[in-house]
């Protein structure tokens, strides 16, 4: 049986049918959306993750139209389910299609906002864009005035570290040591802890140098997997 195919207006009124507000309510608050917050005004239908992957698997591949359509939606579950859409593009693509998906994604940024949709995409289509290319796009967006930009560069560095490259994602977490927002220590803590699981002398090689200067939660991410007496040596220091 050959699959649905649906435009981006029919995709959002199911969705909006899938919806469910008590599930929105909660997301809302779980996002941060209320005024100051990371997430401030955006809005959600109420549909769980898993039920957006199996619609990915269902709808997809979607044209490209479309999804650019989709990912600029008001509604949070439309942009995720947008951004996976496109991940699995990437996926099918040759390298005509990568290149202009990874272009896609970066003119998109804007509507690439929060830490759901980020993390699961950027190490998917920057990061394999990139491996074999120049990375000074991601310096670029590690000193944008963007936390989400900012969160791309760093995240699109686990397809690296898991290419046991780990030269960019060490250099973007020294540039972001005084980088004022939580969810970038935690992400590059993250990074770091990823490191460390592949090459633990390189990660303390880092957190010698580093350790007095990087946020406590940075550090407590970084070091999550050590054993206990040495996550207790780095966090005395």
């Amino acid at each position: 049986m050959s699959k649905v195919t649906m435009n981006a207006a029919e995709i959002t009124a199911h969705f909006l049918e899938l919806g469910d507000p008590h599930i929105a309510r909660h997301a809302q608050g779980f996002f941060k959306t209320a005024p100051g917050e990371y997430g401030a005004g955006d809005k959600f239908i109420g549909i769980r993750v898993p039920v957006i992957r199996s619609q990915v698997k269902a709808l997809s591949p979607l044209a490209l139209d479309t999804i650019t359509e989709l990912i600029r939606s008001e509604f949070h579950e439309t942009r995720l389910f947008a951004t996976l859409a496109l991940v699995d593009n990437f996926n099918r693509a040759d390298e005509t299609g990568r290149e202009e998906i990874y272009h896609l994604y970066l003119a998109n940024h804007a509507f690439i906002n929060n830490w759901d949709i980020v993390d699961c995409s950027a190490h998917k289509i920057v990061g394999p864009y990139l491996l074999q290319r120049s990375r000074k796009r991601l310096y670029q967006l590690a000193n944008s005035g963007t936390l989400w930009q900012r969160r791309v560069a760093v995240i699109s560095c686990f397809c690296f570290i898991r290419h046991d490259d780990f030269d960019d994602i060490l250099k973007l977490s020294e540039l972001l040591l005084t980088d004022p927002e939580d969810l970038i220590h935690k992400a590059v803590g993250w990074m770091l802890r990823e490191v460390g699981k592949r090459d633990r002398a390189r990660l303390e090689e880092f957190l010698n140098q580093h350790n007095k200067q990087m946020p406590r939660v940075m550090l407590r991410y970084a070091i999550e997997k050590f054993p206990t007496e040495l996550r207790q040596h780095y966090m005395k220091k």
